[in-house]
């Protein structure tokens, strides 16, 4: 159990120092999807990863807009701004290498997780 925590700290270090691809729509709005009574935000190591999601959804012919924005930045005010538990799924239809970041203490700020009792944060 220590081992896959140290792990899973490495990964959401690594993802936090890093600049991943986020789609929008035509408002700029980020790509979201909703399972367990979470929102999830989709972002994508890179094209490659964007282009097996978007051929997964039988919608590889259409252009896909999309922003770079550095992981920190998604967790730290992305999340928080959606305003419902969201968490961030990276490099969804990627099979085993896709990742979740739940809305938990110490993946998103205290006031967005879910495991947090907020007082001035209605959920």
């Amino acid at each position: 159990m220590a081992r896959r925590r140290r792990e899973f700290a490495a990964v959401l270090g690594e993802f936090r120092r890093t600049a991943v691809l986020l789609p929008v729509d035509a408002d700029e709005t980020p790509l979201t999807t909703d399972y367990g009574g979470i929102r999830w935000i989709l972002a994508f190591s890179n094209e490659s990863a964007l282009a097996r999601f978007a051929i997964a959804r039988g919608e590889e012919e259409r252009e896909w807009a999309y922003q770079r924005v550095l992981g920190a930045r998604l967790l730290d005010a992305g999340v928080p701004a959606v305003g419902v538990p969201c968490g961030v799924a990276l490099d969804a239809a990627s099979g085993a290498e896709g990742v979740l970041f739940p809305p938990v203490a110490g993946i998103v700020p205290d006031a967005a997780a879910v495991d947090v009792r907020n007082e001035e944060a209605p959920r």
